[in-house]
């Protein structure tokens, strides 16, 4: 999908340009983020939401099925997931259903911002790509 990437500045004082600690976040279907700071596997956060698989934003895409993390795979830092319910593991992603995505992310980062920004770190959800339809 290469939807949710982004990038980080710092704004504090000084032109120091100190990043947060890089994290794995999760979008969940309700639109509520998880974030580890520490690698994780995604057995753990199956086990959590048996009902959902795990999908790497960067590898989601109009009009193809969206490709299922490997249980036994390690989650990569700096990367967004999205935990997408069983019952659409057989679909194909639309362009609605990925904006819809990038939104739902969107909705979740901003909350970072708000985070990120009180503490002097600005960031920012910087792209949307790869939307167009084949």
């Amino acid at each position: 999908m290469g939807v949710c990437a982004s990038s980080q500045h710092s704004t504090r004082k000084g032109g120091n340009s100190s990043r947060p600690p890089p994290t794995t976040k999760i979008i969940h279907p309700n639109g509520n983020l998880q974030e580890f700071r520490q690698p994780i596997k995604a057995c753990l956060i199956l086990s959590q939401n048996p009902d959902c698989f795990l999908c790497d934003s960067e590898l989601m895409y109009v009009n193809s099925r969206p490709p299922r993390v490997p249980d036994d795979e390690q989650l990569r830092l700096d990367r967004i997931y999205f935990l997408m319910p069983l019952s659409k593991s057989q679909a194909t992603l639309s362009l609605q259903e990925l904006c819809s995505l990038a939104v739902k992310a969107s909705g979740s980062l901003s909350h970072l911002n708000t985070v990120y920004s009180s503490q002097g770190i600005i960031f920012m959800f910087s792209r949307v790509q790869n939307l167009e339809v084949e």
